[in-house]
């Protein structure tokens, strides 16, 4: 069953994006993504993006505006719609956090943080590069940010 949407946040520090590799337990593929989630039933979109923030990196964000609502997937995921905010670093430092739902944690795990150049495009690898779901996403979210 698919989700209706996940949140996720495109933070932001000097011109770099965080993302957060995922670790899947039962193949040992990795995959690099937006930190980001499901929203509780109770929670704003906002206060969801600070929450999956915290928990997947460490961080504690300011949430700036929405960037990218996509419903328009061209690739499979286990969601509908896509929702990528602009999110600024307010505290703390990055590094691989976890998911609560011990579903998911069952399934993979963040093995890793990293802060990648927006500018600098041919600086990126190949887990970047060759990658369907991160390198088009980078790319929307560099045009939406005037990096292209």
């Amino acid at each position: 069953m698919k989700r209706e949407t996940r949140y996720q946040g495109a933070i932001i520090l000097d011109d770099h994006i965080l993302l957060i590799k995922h670790l899947e337990h039962a193949t040992g593929r990795t995959y690099w993504l937006l930190p980001g989630g499901g929203r509780e039933s109770e929670e704003t979109e906002e206060a969801c993006i600070r929450r999956e923030m915290q928990e997947e990196t460490g961080l504690t964000v300011s949430v700036d505006r929405l960037l990218l609502d996509e419903d328009d997937i061209p690739f499979e995921t286990y969601y509908k719609r896509l929702k990528t905010y602009l999110c600024r670093v307010a505290g703390g430092s990055a590094k691989p956090g976890y998911d609560p739902e011990a579903e998911s944690a069952q399934q993979h795990s963040i093995a890793e943080v990293r802060w990648l150049a927006l500018g600098g495009r041919a600086q990126w690898d190949d887990s970047i590069t060759h990658d369907p779901i991160i390198f088009p996403l980078l790319q929307r979210i560099r045009a939406v940010l005037g990096y292209v």
